[in-house]
């Protein structure tokens, strides 16, 4: 079924968006969960909220593309799920080592700023995004969006782990230039 159905469905509160959803996007919405949490559990509970919080939020949004929609939810979601289930401890999971590479690339800033930065880092980021090539794109969202570990996208891509960690820090001090060049570093 087409995305823009599948929407018509969440705003007429049509039950079937649900399973239309789940049809379409369940495996993506569980591998981004997965990929953060790392517990088949944990996921499908994510997964579930995710049509949930599709479901609560379409009367007031008509988002233009489901799949990035149901992604950011997936992803806010796991995100949140993983904090709590590692409050007290570090997990072995890949969110610090993700953090940890990107912060040589990300400065912290005044919250008076936050606003604006953010938009300007997200085109900045997008810009960056669309200068890569295919396959440079897809590791960089895989490791930092998805967050694979560099060995599930090894392979994914069908090369060795070692050249996938030189791409990836390659892309972190191509993003790292830009970002100093627009004054958000």
């Amino acid at each position: 079924m087409e995305d823009k159905k599948i929407v018509d469905l969440y705003w007429a509160r049509s039950e079937t968006a649900i399973s239309e959803t789940a049809k379409k996007y369940g495996k993506l919405c569980y591998s981004i969960a997965y990929n953060i949490l790392r517990s088949t559990e944990d996921s499908e509970e994510c997964v579930n909220d995710t049509y949930l919080g599709a479901w609560n939020a379409m009367p007031e949004q008509r988002p233009d593309r489901l799949t990035a929609f149901l992604a950011r939810i997936t992803r806010s979601l796991a995100l949140n799920k993983y904090e709590y289930n590692n409050a007290k401890k570090r997990g072995g999971g890949q969110i610090p080592l993700v953090l940890e590479e990107l912060s040589e690339c990300i400065a912290s800033d005044s919250e008076a700023d936050e606003m604006i930065r953010k938009k300007l880092f997200a085109d900045v980021i997008n810009g960056f995004l669309d200068s890569l090539s295919e396959k440079n794109r897809d590791i960089f969202v895989s490791r930092y969006w998805e967050t694979c570990s560099t060995e599930e996208i090894a392979k994914l891509y069908g090369m060795n782990e070692n050249s996938v960690k030189v791409a990836l820090h390659r892309m972190r001090e191509k993003l790292k230039e830009l970002l100093e060049k627009e004054g958000l570093f």
